[in-house]
């Protein structure tokens, strides 16, 4: 107990001598953030989501719901009520945290010992917090809950798109730098077959989607929306190559392109995925709660490819949120992750002073806001809420799960904040020529 209260997990800063302690409490408290997505994952299991009537008080609030006793055999979307409590107590753990932690300047500040230990009492505070949400009755609930986690999915899919917009920035800034020191034609082979890549997968995946969620004499919106996005990607494609482009930013070029192209059709296809029209979408997993539909052998399961590929995003950037910065002082300031030097020069002389110590390197500044990281972590439970979930809701007449086109146009419209914030990026520097854009 007292190693887990600590400034720093002993057997974690043991096999981790040179991390910082800055590193190892972002890296902690997105390990709550992924257990607390084990537990949504195996809940939404159909073998386990069966057995969670057995809750008290779980389903009979089930088959309350706003009035309609008796209509609802509520045994059939009790993984789906489970995750949303999951996802709830998550966030509120969470925006617990980011509020507390408001303008912490440094480690001195006693609310910095909070954020950097007392990890035991911390883990018991989300139990208890999981254990609550579980009593919240239904009422309208999760009805409520549904917009929160639309709005926090679209801001934590922003959240992605400037990362991956950043890396890919920085990817090519470090092939292009190393095949003009090494002056080896290696590297430049590596980046033509790299992009080729993400073009063609990315030419395939609109031909797919052309294939599977179109018809020849329908499905309008599906093909508006795919023929759009194709567009915009050719659009940005080609200005990141223009002489000017070329000129202003010597880096920029058809890796970056290529790669938000590629993530522009995955966000298109879960879009897609989300059509409530079985005629133009074969993926539409339409979970009936009535006994009948139980006894036709109706799906239980969750899963779809589109949810998988997002787990993974979704690991990805919430990694990349707790284990780095970026190279760009652009991204650092507006994700408000910034390393100081005066914390680098504290780490230092900590590293020397004993090997296999967590070190503290934000004596004199924190090395990232608190607060923020709370944030971008209760947004990415949100998200991860209703990717397991597939952004479905319960219909009117509470016996259908269906999929709303809310879904539909929240995943598209921020494809479209994605792909103008990387034109901007491409553009920004002929736009603002007395501003520094290296």
């Amino acid at each position: 107990v007292s190693c887990l209260c600590g400034s720093a997990p002993c057997l974690l800063c043991a096999c981790c001598p040179s991390a910082k302690n800055s590193t190892v409490s972002r890296l902690l408290f997105t390990f709550f953030l992924f257990l607390g997505t084990l537990v949504s994952i195996i809940m939404i299991i159909p073998g386990v989501e069966k057995e969670l009537h057995k809750l008290p008080g779980f389903c009979e609030g089930g088959a309350s719901l706003l009035g309609a006793q008796g209509h609802i055999a509520c045994s059939s979307f009790l993984g789906h009520k489970a995750v949303y409590r999951m996802g709830f107590a998550l966030a509120a753990f969470f925006f617990l945290f980011a509020v507390l932690m408001l303008c912490v300047r440094s480690s001195k500040d006693p609310r910095a010992a909070v954020q950097n230990g007392f990890w035991f009492f911390k883990f018991l505070a989300l139990v208890g917090i999981t254990v609550g949400a579980f009593y919240i009755p239904d009422g309208t609930f999760t009805s409520v809950w549904f917009f929160f986690g639309v709005v926090g999915s679209f801001l934590f899919i922003l959240i992605q798109l400037i990362l991956l917009i950043d890396f890919a920035h920085s990817w090519s800034q470090v092939w292009l730098r190393n095949a003009h020191e090494s002056n080896a034609k290696g590297w430049y082979a590596a980046l033509c077959v790299v992009t080729f890549i993400f073009y063609a997968t990315s030419i395939a995946a609109v031909a797919l989607l052309y294939v599977y969620y179109t018809r020849p004499d329908s499905c309008t919106e599906s093909k508006a929306l795919i023929s759009l996005n194709l567009i915009f990607c050719v659009i940005v494609s080609v200005v990141s190559i223009l002489p000017k482009i070329q000129e202003a930013q010597p880096h920029s070029g058809l890796l970056q392109a290529s790669l938000i192209t590629l993530y522009t059709m995955f966000v298109t296809w879960s879009a897609l995925a989300n059509v409530p029209d079985r005629s133009c979408n074969p993926t539409l997993l339409l979970r009936n709660s009535t006994s009948a539909a139980v006894a036709t052998g109706q799906p239980t399961t969750w899963w779809d490819a589109p949810s998988i590929v997002g787990l993974v995003i979704f690991i990805l950037c919430t990694l990349f949120i707790s284990i780095r910065s970026s190279d760009h002082a652009q991204v650092n300031k507006l994700m408000l992750t910034e390393e100081s030097a005066a914390g680098a020069a504290h780490g230092d002389a900590a590293l020397e002073s004993g090997p296999h110590r967590a070190y503290d390197n934000e004596q004199d500044g924190v090395s990232y806001n608190y607060s923020f990281f709370h944030i971008c972590l209760l947004l990415a439970s949100l998200y991860i809420m209703m990717t397991l979930t597939n952004w479905y809701r319960l219909d009117e007449s509470f016996e259908i799960m269906t999929s709303p086109w809310t879904a539909v146009w929240v995943k598209i419209s921020s494809s479209w904040a994605g792909l103008l914030l990387y034109l901007w990026t491409l553009v920004a520097p002929l736009v603002l020529p007395e501003r520094d854009f290296s």
